[in-house]
């Protein structure tokens, strides 16, 4: 009979789940599909998909952020004006059946978030769906990034691919796809293009509330912290790190094209420049070298 403990010994853990799972094992024969199909270098190959991928599928999902978060924007001047009536209206209220201003201040809230509610809908604006992107972009990441570890230590389910063939696959500074960039230049490169998307994301003229304050903070921590763990897992994972993050901020400025949020139907706002790149070159020069 079994013991207990070599029972808990056998049993995978979280982390040994999540790597043998499914979707990680979908992910891996997508790479391997792309890169014979293709007929690319592995680095080439992780280039290409990383770069379709997030073509395909973030961009249309960031230009319908934006266009969400720019109808929320059109409604604020829409809502303040039917806050203001509200509170007139609750305020008669109160006095005709003796509210207390706490029973007022309940009823003021309560209709008012109804208001909000109907307002959403109408413009089909709901600020969850600004959000989308998040939840499809991060599983996408783990996806891949699990995939790509597990075919850099042998442990995909794929038998088209040979640890050997994707150690070679490499090029440059990092010929071993399957160990770390010893050189630090991905590594470095990652943390310094975050840290570059979020600075282009603080120099907005909008004011920034202080819970972003806050996240932006905790999001340059972040950057800088990818280096070292970038600089800890195989080239294959920091190649496509630097790849994702470098597409990230091209859609960025994309996004922020006036012909192509015109052409995307992305409703105008106040925050909208002609000049956007000029913009952001001034404020950021403005804010670091002056």
């Amino acid at each position: 009979m079994l013991s207990a403990a070599s029972v808990a010994t056998d049993s995978p853990g979280w982390y040994e789940s999540i790597v043998d799972s499914a979707p990680i094992h979908m992910t891996e024969e997508l790479l391997v599909a792309v890169q014979q199909a293709t007929g690319l270098p592995w680095w080439a190959s992780v280039v290409c998909t990383t770069v379709a991928l997030r073509t395909v599928i973030t961009l249309p999902l960031g230009a319908y952020q934006m266009a969400v978060i720019a109808k929320i924007e059109a409604l604020q001047s829409e809502i303040a004006e039917l806050a203001k009536r509200l509170r007139y209206e609750v305020s008669v209220r109160a006095k005709q059946v003796g509210w207390s201003e706490k029973n007022a201040r309940f009823h003021y809230r309560k209709n008012l978030r109804r208001i909000v509610s109907e307002l959403y809908v109408r413009d089909n604006c709901h600020p969850f769906k600004a959000s989308l992107l998040i939840w499809v972009q991060i599983p996408m990441w783990v996806f891949l990034s699990l995939a790509l570890r597990n075919m850099s230590v042998g442990l995909t389910d794929s038998a088209r691919v040979s640890l050997s063939e994707f150690a070679a696959g490499g090029v440059l500074w990092f010929p071993d796809l399957t160990v770390p960039d010893s050189t630090w230049i991905m590594p470095i490169s990652v943390g310094l293009i975050n840290l570059i998307i979020v600075e282009i994301f603080s120099l907005r003229k909008t004011e920034i509330t202080k819970f972003q304050k806050y996240a932006t903070n905790f999001i340059r921590g972040i950057s800088l912290l990818m280096i070292p763990i970038a600089a800890s897992v195989p080239s294959s994972m920091a190649l496509y790190w630097l790849t994702s993050s470098c597409v990230g901020l091209g859609h960025n400025l994309l996004l922020r094209s006036p012909r192509f949020r015109q052409l995307c139907r992305i409703p105008p706002t106040q925050a909208d420049s002609q000049t956007p790149y000029r913009d952001i070159a001034s404020a950021f020069i403005g804010k670091y070298f002056k």
